[in-house]
């Protein structure tokens, strides 16, 4: 541990740097909108988001390849991508009334395809496994940059309509009735969702990134039952996972996205399971 901390102040892995601060910053947004993803009980739409996502990286590498522009970054093409896909899943929903769990898994899939279709014509680039399962190697000062942003708008977005997308989580045909948009809301939080997807794909990979949007929520609800606690004790314990599972990474010499899911999951089960055991010891004394 002694070891990891004195890299992350050193300049002879900055990547690691960036990827740790990408995991602290990143946490905030999981946070909050893993939190209102968990109670919505949304996380497949998630799931599709972040598969969809690999189109716009395997886009954004092969503008770079092909036609040398180096601006566009391969989690820019992630948000665009990312967006595209949220929007569709509403607008199609909404309008066309159409069953979600189709358009979902078409939008899993269509996605998935483009990805892969552009990063085999894109030579000399990060494998493919390294963007479905994570890489530390691609996080760089430009990425830090536009996760604060993103951070920022997920932060005004979800302060200015908090009450709005507590009322479309817990009780929408209650809210529909009292006359609340629920359907501009409910896209609203998709496009959250997608933004913040986004975030984490490149530390930890598009296939467990939705992971890592549940779990912390998951254990901040086992902690808490009010959404405004239930927030902030997600995005600390996001914290906690993404900065232990990278310091354990280093000392094994592992992938950081497996470890981190790991870690996050090993301490859900266990928090689980002593919330059990305290319930039990708790029930057999009344009795």
């Amino acid at each position: 541990m002694s070891d990891f901390i004195a890299i992350l102040f050193s300049n002879t892995m900055p990547f690691i740097r960036y990827a740790f601060l990408a995991g602290l910053l990143a946490s905030a947004a999981f946070g909050i909108v893993g939190s209102l993803v968990v109670v919505k009980r949304i996380s497949y739409i998630a799931g599709a988001i972040s598969h969809a996502a690999l189109g716009g990286i395997g886009g954004a590498l092969y503008l770079q390849y092909h036609f040398g522009w180096a601006w566009v970054t391969p989690i820019g093409g992630a948000i665009v991508s990312a967006l595209l896909a949220g929007g569709i899943i509403s607008f199609v929903n909404l309008r066309f009334k159409q069953r979600e769990d189709t358009i979902i898994g078409i939008i899993w899939a269509v996605g998935m395809a483009t990805g892969l279709l552009f990063l085999a014509k894109t030579p000399g680039y990060v494998d493919p496994m390294s963007y479905l399962f994570g890489n530390i190697l691609i996080i760089g000062k430009a990425d830090l940059v536009l996760i604060v942003l993103l951070d920022l708008v997920v932060l005004v977005v979800t302060v200015l309509f908090y009450n709005h997308f507590v009322a479309v989580s817990f009780d929408e045909p209650f809210a529909k009735v009292r006359g609340l948009k629920t359907g501009f809301y409910q896209g609203l939080l998709i496009i959250l969702t997608a933004v913040t997807v986004v975030l984490m794909t490149t530390l930890v990979g598009i296939v467990m990134v939705i992971a890592l949007l549940t779990i912390p929520a998951a254990v901040a609800g086992l902690m808490t039952r009010q959404l405004k606690f239930m927030m902030p004790v997600a995005a600390l314990t996001c914290m906690v996972f993404t900065s232990g599972g990278l310091a354990l990474s280093y000392a094994w010499d592992v992938p950081s996205g497996a470890v981190i899911i790991l870690l996050a999951s090993a301490s859900y089960l266990s928090l689980l399971a002593g919330k059990q055991v305290i319930g039990r010891l708790r029930q057999g004394r009344r009795t």
